[in-house]
């Protein structure tokens, strides 16, 4: 593919600009590149080998996992573990954070990672991906727990990859958000994506509906004025979309705009939101930031949030700057 960047250039260029950055950077990139590699060819399979399907545990969260969250989340850990380019990772399939091999050189970064966003859909042949956040910890002792409760802000990258009908990765290293596309037969990712922006306004939002007699006043307002069209207060229609994939709804918001909300909600008062905070909602606000969106829980940025433990939860609305605003300001004047 002459003239094209791959991944690896990218990153080269990239971390000449980040100051503290050494090469093991780029290898980690390059590692967590070779593990969705290993997932995307996977997913692409599917039933052929057996691996669509419930597996028989549950995750930290509770929740009934899939047997390629399981085979996901395996493939993540054992191409980080061994390179040296890390201190320590956490994983939303893990009760606690991930010690690495005891034989396993030690690098000064920690990961952070989803390995199968919205696997629900994995079975209905719908889109899937992968997160991954990655923080600095250049201690040399072993990491404790509170060491990977940094803030948002903290991230020397943020990324992730969209299994799809390509497989799409989209990245920031906070100078902008660019996306790369993998040549299956070729095996490597190539920038296809520069300098993605998200447009300010937007005519498309995303929630799910079926929740909406729990919602608070804030986000019923601002979608009853989405629904009512040219014929309510905003003067234009809206679109609804709902994929229940968070990477696939980022991926949308970021190639031509919208909102997506999964705010607070009284159907689980005592659970402070629905998405989790250090590996879905930081990461995804990095990039979000960086394209020129915003990203909230409705009442605080999601990148100054102070982390209490690995597995929080929060809510979160994010998207085109001018409708993530409106949504803000509606929460404000709520608690007036």
């Amino acid at each position: 593919m002459p003239g094209k960047v791959t991944l690896t250039q990218f990153i080269l260029d990239q971390q000449r600009a980040l100051e503290g950055v050494s090469g093991t950077f780029t290898q980690l990139l390059n590692d967590i590149a070779l593990a969705s590699k290993r997932i995307s060819h996977l997913v692409n399979q599917g039933d052929l080998i057996g691996i669509l399907g419930n597996a028989e545990t549950e995750n930290v969260q509770g929740e009934v996992q899939k047997k390629l969250d399981i085979i996901s989340n395996d493939i993540m850990i054992e191409t980080l573990s061994w390179n040296g380019h890390l201190a320590g990772m956490a994983s939303e399939e893990n009760d606690e954070w991930i010690r690495l091999p005891q034989q396993a050189p030690k690098g000064s970064y920690l990961a952070l990672f989803d390995p199968l966003d919205g696997s629900s859909n994995i079975d209905l042949n719908l889109t899937v991906g992968s997160i991954f956040s990655i923080l600095k910890y250049p201690d040399k002792k072993e990491p404790e727990l509170e060491d990977f409760l940094q803030k948002g802000s903290k991230q020397v990258c943020a990324g992730f990859v969209l299994y799809g009908p390509s497989t799409i990765m989209v990245l920031t290293t906070g100078q902008g958000v660019n996306g790369f596309t993998l040549d299956q037969e070729v095996g490597e990712y190539y920038l296809t994506h520069p300098d993605i922006h998200i447009p300010e306004e937007c005519s498309e939002f995303a929630i799910n509906m079926s929740n909406q007699r729990f919602w608070e006043p804030a986000v019923k307002k601002y979608v009853d004025e989405c629904v009512q069209g040219k014929e309510g207060s905003r003067e234009k229609d809206f679109n609804m979309r709902w994929i229940a994939s968070l990477v696939a709804e980022v991926y949308r918001i970021l190639t031509r705009g919208g909102v997506f909300m999964y705010p607070y909600d009284y159907k689980k008062p005592e659970q402070a939101g629905r998405l989790r905070l250090m590996y879905e909602a930081n990461p995804v606000a990095f990039i979000i930031e960086q394209a020129g969106g915003l990203c909230t829980t409705g009442r605080q940025r999601v990148m100054d949030i102070q982390p209490q433990e690995l597995h929080q939860r929060i809510p979160l609305i994010l998207g085109s700057k001018n409708e993530v605003e409106r949504i803000i300001s509606y929460h404000q004047n709520q608690e007036l």
